[in-house]
Formats: structure tokens, sequence, C-alpha cells
């Protein structure tokens, strides 16, 4: 390995998860051409990588937020090209960073192009999820169970559920640097492979428990949701007091694939799949966009969500390219319905060429994975440099919303 050449990440190898980082190399030949490469393990081991072609300038260096990548996983100028393109190992698999406590690890080296690959310098980007200061608290607490994040200081602090459909830390975790006290539950249990039903009591007893903690300063709380559970959210919204504000990412307006209980009564009935119309793509996946029965047809209008009951701010995220489910056609009729009955408690954000797994912003782009209710793999959709940049965008358009509505009492 060369000692000369420097490969830095500025401002520091150590940010938070949701932080983007300069890549720099030094000492490099005038108009050296070499590879650039990314790889990290996530936490069920699976190796991602990523590579990229650079010819340094006339003073031998290269600067990624300056410089176009010539060929590899991405051309052109990407900043954050390195991370959001680290590809599996093994086909169809999600990069899972959902502990908090423990950080994404990503080895960066640069390898000369014409001396057989050899490497010249290496770094690693340390990225946290959870910032100095943030605590952390397993909960178990009657019919539910998550992860309570609290900021540093004194309060009080707005307070946020984070309903995950499997459970995961991440965004709970990158929310509480922002000034909320954050509890994340999971909508299914991993291990209840055979879940026949759905029961709201539990988000409710969650609800309770997170506006009776010593830090939150707010009445009401907020949600934030995607997929599956953002059709909880709204439910929630609908028939559960004390939800001040819902972010609803990439969900449906109708309660979908198990039928939904509140207080021992269903209040909802399932919107089904149909298996048949899944749309064969590439080898052994699928594209399911239109797979989901219509909630608008006559015989199944019951299990739309009442969501024009709700006394709650609204945040509506779809993405145009979103393969799992046609959001951008759901979020249309929710404005709609929310329109008819003179309702303007909602604002909303539609991305082009984004996909169905929007989120916190510089990790890696999921092309294909395993869907946990279709048990088979789909394509989630999106082109990768307009989707990293709606999850930007929606990152900060996330943080004004709740701040905006989900206040403390003076």
């Amino acid at each position: 390995m060369s000692s000369q050449v420097r490969l830095r990440l500025l401002p520091s190898a150590r940010c938070l998860y949701d932080k983007p980082i300069q890549v720099k190399v030094s000492h490099l030949k005038s108009r050296q051409v070499v590879r650039i490469k990314a790889s990290s393990t996530d936490e069920r081991g699976v190796l991602f990588s990523s590579s990229a072609t650079y010819r340094a300038d006339e003073n031998g260096e290269i600067d990624l937020v300056r410089d176009a990548s010539l060929s590899g996983s991405y051309v052109g100028v990407e900043p954050m090209g390195l991370l959001t393109t680290l590809k599996p190992n093994i086909v169809n698999k999600l990069f899972v960073k959902d502990k908090a406590l423990e950080p994404h690890m990503v080895k960066f080296s640069v390898h000369d192009e014409e001396e057989q690959d050899r490497m010249l310098a290496e770094a690693t980007n340390e990225r946290f999820l959870m910032a100095d200061g943030v605590s952390r608290v397993s909960v178990e607490e009657g019919n539910f169970h998550g992860a309570l994040f609290t900021p540093p200081g004194k309060g009080p602090f707005p307070a946020v559920l984070d309903l995950s459909t499997v459970m995961s830390e991440k965004r709970a975790a990158l929310l509480a640097d922002k000034g909320f006290v954050v509890l994340t539950v999971p909508v299914i249990n991993e291990e209840s492979v055979n879940v026949k039903m759905l029961h709201l009591d539990p988000f409710e007893e969650a609800i309770t428990f997170l506006l009776q903690q010593p830090k939150v300063g707010s009445k009401r709380i907020g949600i934030i949701s995607r997929s599956k559970s953002a059709d909880v959210a709204l439910s929630l919204a609908a028939f559960v007091p004390g939800v001040e504000a819902v972010v609803w990412i990439s969900g449906c307006s109708a309660n979908t694939v198990l039928p939904l209980f509140y207080k021992k009564k269903q209040i909802l009935p399932a919107l089904m799949i149909d298996m048949e119309k899944l749309i064969p793509a590439e080898s052994g996946i699928f594209i399911a966009k239109y797979a989901m029965h219509d909630p608008l047809k006559e015989e199944n209008r019951a299990t739309l969500i009442p969501i024009e009951q709700a006394n709650t701010h609204f945040l509506f995220v779809a993405s145009e390219d979103d393969l799992n489910w046609d959001s951008n056609i759901y979020m249309m009729e929710m404005m709609e319905r929310l329109k008819r009955h003179g309702k303007k408690n909602f604002e909303s954000v539609c991305y082009p060429r984004a996909g169905h797994l929007l989120e916190p912003p510089y990790g890696p782009f999921c092309h294909s994975s395993f869907h946990i209710f279709l048990k088979t793999a789909i394509l989630w959709g999106g082109v990768p440099r307009a989707h990293v940049a709606a999850e930007v965008h929606l990152w900060k358009k996330i943080q004004e919303f709740l701040r905006s509505h989900v206040t403390c009492e003076e």
C-alpha cells in the first residue's frame, strides 16, 4: 500500500447516518485513473459493495462533490454515490440496518486501475444512528414492545410514534437527534408468522405510554409510518384519541391484508391481494403494483379507512414509480375524500421516479427484496439517483411537518 496517497472523509470519518460526507483523494499522479471502492456488511451478514472510476485533476486530486465517475456503479457527479449504490452479493436483499446501538460501517479504498488493482489508500466511515446524548431504552409494556429514544436535555419535547412494519430503530433514533421523544413499535412481529388479524389496542397503549414520558411536553402525538404500517397510522388517527399528526409514506387508503380489531370488535375488514395479478419481471422477481384489490369497488369499500372523521393533520407521501402498489392513486383518493368533507387538514408530495422504500437518506438503494406478505421477491421501483434525491428532500420535510404540528404546551 502506498503511504503517499491520501483518502479523506470530510468533515469527519465519524458522522450521523443521515449526514453526507465528502470523499477526497490526494497525492495521486496528475490525471491518474483510479477505482474507488466501498463495502459494508449488514446486520444479517450480507456483504454490499460499490465502485466507481475517477480521473484525478492536474494536481493529482479527486473530489466526489466536484468530479464525475467515468464508470462503475454509477456515472456522473454523485457525491454520496458510493454509499447509495452499495449492492448485495446475494440477489434480492435489502440492506438491514435496524439496531440503533451499532453504527453503519463503510470501508472505502482507492485502487490503481493500471497496476492490477493495487490498493493505494483506505479509510472507514462510521455512520451512527444515535447522536451523542440520545438515550435508548427497550420497552415491554402491556401488549406492545419497542424502543424509546429520548433527546439530551430537560425538554419538554414533542412525542412521535414510529410505526415500522417489522421492528426497526433507524428512523426513530435519528429523529430523536432532531428533538423528538420517539417510541418505535413494530406492526408485525417477525416471529409471528401466522398472524390472522391486527388489533389497534396495543398501539393505543403505546400512545398512552409515550404521552406519560417525563420529557414529553405535547398533549398529542405525531406518527410516522410507511407501507402496511401507514394504514395502521390512518386507523389510529380515525379511531383512537391523541393523534395530532400523521406522516403517511407509500401507503394505502384502505386497511390491507389483515382484518383490524379495536376493543374486541372488528372495525375494518382487509383489502386483499390477488396473487394472480403479480407480474413476472426479472428471474424470480415480481411487480406487485396491480395485485391489490381496488378499494373503490363496491365490494371493497368497507375496507377504506374513514380518515375524514380524524381530527389530525396529514402529510401524504407517494412515489410515481412505486411498484409495490399504486400509492399515488391511494393518496389522490384520500385527498379527494377529505376535500369532499370540507377538510383542509392535509398536505402532500409525490416524487417522480422514486420507488416504494423511502428511507432516511444515504442508505443503499434497494432494487428488490423479499416481501413479508407475498412471501416472494418483488421489485420496489425507483431510479436510484431520483430516489436518493427524494429521500433527502423528504427527510427534511418530515421534520418540518412534525415540528409545525406536534408542539409542546407552554
